[in-house]
């Protein structure tokens, strides 16, 4: 006998499984310091769904250069390419899913692409597909493409 596994519309929809406490904490922890630290040079938006070569892909978090955005028409679909897409691994995803978006993120055009594995309470930052800097709960992280700088004692604080 087979298991019936029920797929939420959210899951659907956005072709991932649910966020966790911990995909939620790390969502918000770097929104809040990307955009507190960095509000006069980028847009961090979580959730955008974004057409990549006509794909619709939904990062957890996108980061825009300041004034790349039109605001005063809105959208469901963005047609802007970030330079920056970040994906949080959830605790029911599967870490192929995850580096197969890196690829087709940065074969569309962004710059940057920030892989944060949170058990590990680390984050992966490539710039190409077959390299990465890697960034643990004590260093800081830096993207120099960006020019972001993060200390992911803040990031991961109380995990």
């Amino acid at each position: 006998m087979e298991a019936i596994v029920a797929v939420s519309n959210y899951e659907l929809e956005r072709q991932k499984p649910l966020p966790d406490k911990l995909h939620a904490f790390l969502q918000r922890q770097l929104l809040f310091l990307i955009q507190l630290q960095y509000r006069d040079q980028y847009e961090v938006l979580p959730e955008m769904n974004i057409l990549f070569n006509g794909e619709k892909k939904i990062p957890d978090l996108s980061i825009y250069k300041k004034h790349t955005l039109d605001f005063t028409h809105n959208e469901t679909n963005v047609a802007e390419i970030p330079l920056c897409a970040i994906e949080i691994l959830s605790g029911q995803q599967v870490l192929s899913e995850l580096t197969a978006k890196l690829e087709q993120y940065l074969a569309a055009g962004v710059q940057s692409y920030w892989l944060v594995v949170p058990e590990l309470r680390s984050i992966y930052v490539y710039h190409t597909p077959n390299d990465s800097d890697i960034y643990g709960r004590r260093d800081v992280l830096k993207d120099t493409v960006l020019g972001i700088e993060l200390d992911l004692k803040e990031v991961f604080e109380g995990m």
